[in-house]
């Protein structure tokens, strides 16, 4: 039975992020045990763009590896990814965050809306269908209004704020 940590992280992630993580955790889970050593978490947590340090892997490990096993299994490495990629967010000040969204925020209402989100997914080079963006909005809708908006406190998930990084480095440099 999946504990709350574990469900939390489930609902946190898309399906498309999940897939990714599982098909990375299943590359080292060599005899598809269904587990990966401790020792090789660090490896897979770079090949998803993570970058611990060999004090941060002891400690997340630690955190995680609940039996002490010296084992991690893909339940607690869903665990270990959210709260690694929450703070990889919560590393951006404010101010850039709001920096970053008056850039992408074309019309300058507030808001961007599907079209600005659009051209945001796809002038990042992301190969999206149509129904991929307005899923990837609704990931970043906290009010279901169609529109992402900026008030301080918003999270963006993983997929989309990679979009909207590489989307305003880009326009910056123009």
């Amino acid at each position: 039975m999946p504990t709350d940590a574990q469900e939390d992280a489930r609902s946190f992630l898309s399906e498309e992020m999940i897939r990714e993580f599982k098909a990375a955790f299943d590359m080292f889970d060599t005899d598809g045990g269904g587990d990966i050593s401790t020792k090789e978490l660090g490896t897979v947590m770079r090949m998803l763009g993570q970058n611990p340090t060999r004090e941060e892997l002891d400690a997340i490990i630690e955190e995680v590896d609940e039996d002490g096993s010296g084992t991690i299994d893909f339940e607690e490495f869903l665990v270990m990814m959210v709260r690694q990629l929450k703070e990889d967010q919560a590393g951006k000040s404010e101010e850039e965050l709001a920096e970053c969204f008056r850039v992408l925020d074309k019309n300058g209402d507030g808001y961007i809306d599907r079209e600005e989100f659009a051209l945001i997914i796809r002038s990042s080079g992301e190969s999206v269908t149509e129904d991929e963006i307005d899923d990837l909005l609704k990931e970043g809708d906290k009010n279901a209004d169609g529109m992402l908006d900026f008030d301080g406190t918003s999270t963006v998930p993983g997929k989309i704020s990679h979009s909207l990084d590489r989307f305003y480095l880009f326009s910056r440099s123009l």
